[in-house]
């Protein structure tokens, strides 16, 4: 049974205008008789054109137009609904014990493979189990860090709630998944995934289960080949750009594809090759006329970054699922198999010149990182991003401070914490601290730059 498209869509557009449409009422509009469940099916399909969202209800109505809201707070485990979708996966391939015997040690080798190919900057390649491997070990951190990016952008109201995303290089979709969580069912997702690899098939499936108002389209199709229609809201960019060929090209294609008011979205490993990798073709899409939003900072008139820029953000730990759990603890060193770190470099570039810090420093007032030579051993006032989280591994709290003109890397050092300079410590990754009367001093082993915090300075958090 099928419906007249141009029929169901005319009688959408007209009760949108006045009440949710129920698809049993738009059987009684249609000149061929169909079936409700019929409609509904049909709805769906057609409810990115007509810009609808499926309410608890089964009734459909317009998306609101404006920014999504997305809850903040730590991310520590990964739905149950994913998770069955990739045991039953396995259970299909290897059957009901897949992580014991030679489909246990196939899919550790794999994990292994895939690890030691990444950071020696071979080339990844996937097959079925490769992707049944990456799944098991980073499904649930990078769903973690989808669910964090998404609630980042959606603080400075850059996740529109209808909202049209291509993902290039997707893999089993673990940020994907954390993104279509984060926007929650009242948004509306127009989904694109890039990802030519086996991992795609397990994609789909996961996709699948996201919510009803998730509408997924797969691209099995290379990120260098592909050419998708229309403009973006957010073109993404998740932990793939170390296996790229010529990620700067592909990045330069992804700014064609992004709407005016669009983020171009990049996401790395913490690690610093890679880290620092995403740093770089930062700053050189940025000498081409694209915008740094966020985290970094230009904080300077004509000052840029030349720093290795190797900065990333920690957030809490994610649980080990059960099948991940599972793969680790029929080996001999579980710890190798489990991954509930959530550590990621990211940037947000845009096209329209917007920042998230719109500052320009007066050189009168305050001191430049790219000139702190001149300071050393004094005290001086300056303003600067938090580029990283605690560094100091249990000694004095050590922060990476950055304000887009330092040459080498600068931190700053707590060594007596106080009232009034707490806002080091409390004040979160990407925040603006003004520091008043910090020691500026070398240091030589790190090869560094280390502005000392002690009882006589002062740090504000500034909005």
């Amino acid at each position: 049974m099928t419906v007249d498209r141009d029929e169901l869509r005319a009688n959408a557009l007209y009760l949108r205008r006045v009440r949710p449409i129920d698809p049993a009422e738009v059987c009684e509009y249609l000149t061929r008789p169909s079936h409700p469940a019929v409609v509904r099916r049909a709805l769906r399909e057609e409810a990115v054109d007509l810009g609808l969202v499926e309410r608890d209800d089964g009734t459909f109505v317009p998306v609101e137009e404006g920014p999504a809201s997305v809850p903040g707070g730590p991310v520590t485990t990964f739905p149950d609904r994913y998770a069955r979708v990739l045991e039953d996966r396995l259970v299909e391939r290897y059957g009901p014990d897949w992580h014991r015997g030679e489909s246990g040690d196939a899919l550790r080798e794999a994990i292994r493979r895939l690890k030691a190919d990444y950071f020696s900057g071979a080339a990844v390649t996937y097959d079925e189990t490769a992707a049944l491997g990456y799944a098991i070990y980073h499904l649930p951190d990078y769903y973690a860090v989808g669910r964090y990016v998404a609630a980042d952008l959606a603080r400075d109201d850059l996740l529109p709630r209808h909202c049209r995303v291509l993902d290039l290089g997707a893999g089993v979709g673990g940020p994907a998944l954390g993104l279509a969580d984060a926007l929650g069912d009242d948004a509306l997702l127009d989904y694109h995934a890039v990802e030519p690899s086996p991992a795609a098939d397990l994609l789909a499936d996961l996709l699948a289960e996201a919510g009803r108002n998730v509408h997924a389209t797969v691209h099995r199709e290379t990120a260098e080949s592909v050419d998708p229609e229309g403009q973006f809201d957010l073109v993404t960019a998740f932990s793939v750009l170390s296996e790229l060929d010529d990620p700067l090209s592909v990045l330069e294609s992804a700014l064609e594809w992004l709407d005016e008011d669009g983020t171009l979205v990049l996401v790395a490993p913490a690690d610093r090759e890679t880290s620092v990798q995403l740093r770089a073709l930062e700053r050189e899409l940025e000498s081409r006329d694209v915008t740094v939003y966020a985290p970094a900072v230009r904080l300077w008139d004509g000052a840029r970054p030349t720093d290795r820029g190797w900065s990333f953000v920690e957030r809490p730990d994610v649980e080990a699922p059960g099948f991940q759990r599972a793969l680790a603890e029929a080996a001999q060193r579980p710890s190798e198999f489990r991954k509930e770190t959530v550590k990621y470099s990211y940037s947000f570039l845009r096209t329209d010149g917007r920042r998230r810090h719109d500052v320009s420093l007066p050189s009168e007032r305050y001191a430049r990182l790219g000139e702190a030579e001149r300071h050393v051993t004094d005290r001086v006032d300056l303003v600067a991003a938090k580029f990283s989280d605690d560094l100091s591994d249990g000694g004095h709290p050590l922060f990476k401070v950055s304000d887009g003109s330092e040459a080498v890397d600068c931190y700053a050092v707590l060594v007596n914490r106080t009232a009034l300079n707490a806002d080091l410590v409390e004040a979160a990754y990407g925040d603006l601290l003004s520091l008043e009367s910090a020691l500026c001093l070398w240091n030589d082993d790190e090869g560094a730059y280390n502005f000392v915090v002690d009882e006589d300075a002062v740090v504000d958090r500034l909005g």
